[in-house]
């Protein structure tokens, strides 16, 4: 009975088992070798051109949406803001906040910990409140919207 194996490649499986090397040694050419690399080179050469973040210099908090105030990064403060189910504490120190305290069941956005780059996110959904930093240059985020 024949086997389904093209006999090319049980020849070239036999031999790449033979010698000790690995199957993909033996089927990847030059060729191959040349396009994996400039693939790796354009990966990390497109990735500080593609990032989004950034230094943040002010944090914006909203309920309901709504923008409630606008903190400087520069100057370390707590933030306290009654929301739907309770007040949410956010605590901003130089360069970087976060959401101190919840009301919130599960506590996501205090496990968010310290947000430090622009356009990062901590939502806390129950209680409707949004704590988002904002670089400078004029960048609002790639959120258009944010739902509850």
């Amino acid at each position: 009975m024949k086997s389904s194996v093209p006999d090319g490649l049980r020849e070239l499986l036999a031999q790449a088992a033979g010698d000790g090397h690995a199957p993909w040694r033996t089927l990847l050419r030059p060729g191959d070798w040349l396009l994996l690399l400039a693939a790796g080179v354009f990966v990390a050469a497109s990735y500080p051109l593609l990032w989004r973040g950034g230094t943040a210099d002010r944090a914006i908090i909203k309920r309901d949406g709504e923008v409630v105030t606008e903190l400087a990064l520069s100057v370390a403060r707590k933030y306290e803001l009654t929301g739907a189910i309770g007040t949410t504490v956010i605590e901003v120190q130089p360069g970087r906040a976060r959401v101190l305290s919840d009301p919130g069941p599960r506590q996501y956005c205090v496990q968010q910990g310290w947000l430090t780059r622009a356009n990062a996110v901590a939502i806390c959904a129950p209680n409707h409140v949004t704590l988002q930093l904002a670089g400078r240059s004029g960048q609002n985020g790639a959120y258009d919207t944010l739902n509850y």
